[in-house]
């Protein structure tokens, strides 16, 4: 056990205590007294026991009031003490939840490697809560914070004597120790169901999932804080795979986590560069068989010469971020492009789902219209029901004062969301775009060829254009020009090209050629 080391206060009394002590034998072993009453009597003409008896009174008031100033400094001594206790459970400890928070779990493992024994052994589980910053956009951050308070005391109930950190946001790390061959899987999904049970705040209800992955200390690391990076790792893997799942962390995890670390790095130095570029593909008019705009493509070829497809580089742009800043720098470039085109072309351009949740969105378009000087009719922006969805109120804000500008809207991948027919009966849609695939087996499959059919009469009655991506064949292109639909794109139209070649085309005149 820890010394327990005195105070000052009680250091003076203790020191006070063995002075009169000493003072006191003394007096008695060589008779002080004795002689001190013979000296006054000699001098009796003198007032030296009045100057005594004064000296006497003096003292034992002093002596009182010493004892009332070495109560108040030990008060003093007590309440910094209690202060210093204060701060140190307020530097450990997260003050929302009053879980622990990085720092405690720092020491935790810097106590681990330092007495490290074989017998301890531990399940980490780390946990991303899903949905969490809709609560905070949606109903505000007070709502926000009493969804964390609650998340926090379902994971103490579940786990009472085991260790719950918060990391901070919506973050939270589980430091279990284990007995005996715990299903740990089945563990993960106990998790899962706590945090997944419906929140009710004020009447409002709150929907709310987990990713939640896990590692095993020792099996997957000598220190206790590798064992927290790879259940993080899991938990990243999780995430990105759907919602409520629960991941083990294998080792394999660790390349794919290095990976896109890597593929971080490197976009961000992209962006700072300017390295990727829009490509456009052409929007074809299926009765006039003439281009009537092009869709921009976002395209990153790195120094080496390796084409990074967008289905990789984005979704870590958007984890990472960076895709407002990507979004941005590709909208001003690709409508400077368009300025050089035809005035009767327009610019497609698509939106990332998490950017119908910015209430900036509609005012950074704009500006950025404004400042390249093109205008809003000549610009089509792209978004997917999925994109709707997620943040409706928001989504409608952002695509009314688009729309009320002059911009044009369109809905991708129609079919392939959710609640399509709510969609088009609640917003204000330009086009609709047939996804990919459909067009690619409709010609062989009877009931595709029939939700074709359906969305090309959906789309006449609503007085909205229709779209059709991935024609790649002659039959395809003929069988949708049978069936009326508006507008192709594809392959077999024209494969998405960079601004130079677009430019010689136009200056050859084979824009209205097919390629």
């Amino acid at each position: 056990m820890p010394r327990i080391r005195p105070t000052r206060p009680q250091m003076e009394i203790l020191g006070w205590l063995a002075i009169f002590l000493l003072l006191f034998c003394l007096s008695w072993r060589f008779q002080w007294h004795e002689e001190l009453d013979e000296f006054i009597e000699r001098h009796h003409r003198y007032p030296l026991d009045h100057a005594l008896l004064a000296l006497n009174i003096s003292g034992f008031l002093g002596l009182i009031y010493s004892a009332l100033r070495i109560r108040d400094l030990s008060r003093e001594v007590a309440r910094r003490l209690q202060a210093e206790k204060n701060v140190d459970w307020i530097a450990c400890h997260d003050t929302l939840t009053e879980l622990p928070n990085r720092r405690f779990l720092e020491s935790v493992c810097a106590r681990a490697m330092n007495e490290r024994t074989a017998e301890e052994t531990y399940a980490v589980f780390s946990i991303d809560l899903d949905g969490f910053k809709k609560v905070n956009d949606l109903l505000g951050h007070d709502h926000g914070d009493a969804v964390l308070k609650t998340v926090a005391q379902r994971l103490s109930s579940l786990f009472p004597r085991d260790y719950v950190f918060r990391l901070g946001g919506d973050e939270f790390v589980i430091l279990a120790r284990r007995v005996g061959n715990a299903d740990l899987v089945a563990l993960g999904n106990r998790i899962v169901s706590a945090i997944g049970k419906p929140f009710t705040f004020n009447g409002a209800a709150v929907d709310l999932g987990a990713s939640v992955g896990f590692a095993l200390y020792p099996e997957n690391g000598d220190e206790l804080g590798q064992v927290i990076r790879h259940s993080d790792c899991a938990m990243y893997v999780a995430k990105k795979q759907g919602r409520n799942l629960v991941k083990p962390f294998v080792p394999s995890m660790q390349d794919e986590l290095a990976k896109r670390i890597r593929t971080e790095g490197d976009l961000r130095a992209a962006i700072r560069k300017a390295e990727i570029v829009p490509y456009y593909q052409p929007l074809v008019d299926l009765k006039a068989n003439k281009i009537i705009g092009f869709e921009a493509l976002a395209r990153w070829k790195t120094a080496s010469g390796e084409l990074i497809p967008p289905s990789e580089f984005i979704p870590v742009a958007e984890e990472a971020g960076l895709i407002v800043e990507l979004t941005d720098q590709l909208l001003r470039r690709a409508c400077t492009d368009a300025l050089s085109w035809p005035s009767e072309l327009v610019l497609s351009f698509n939106l990332s789902p998490i950017q119908l949740s910015d209430r900036l969105l509609g005012l950074r378009i704009l500006k950025i219209l404004g400042d390249v000087g093109l205008p809003a009719h000549r610009v089509e922006l792209e978004v997917t029901e999925s994109a709707i969805i997620q943040d409706a109120v928001t989504a409608r804000i952002v695509l009314d004062d688009l729309v009320n500008a002059g911009v044009r809207i369109a809905l991708d991948d129609f079919g392939t969301g959710f609640s399509s027919l709510s969609q088009l009966s609640s917003y204000r849609f330009d086009k609709i775009k047939i996804d990919r695939s459909f067009v690619a087996s409709f010609e062989t499959n009877d009931k595709q060829d029939k939700v074709i059919k359906a969305i090309i009469a959906l789309g006449a009655g609503l007085g909205v254009a229709i779209t059709a991506e991935g024609i790649e064949e002659e039959s395809q292109l003929q069988r949708l020009q049978d069936l009326g639909c508006d507008i192709g794109q594809g392959y077999l139209l024209g494969r998405p090209a960079p601004i130079e070649e677009i430019a010689a085309d136009q200056a050859g005149g084979r824009i209205l050629q097919r390629r």
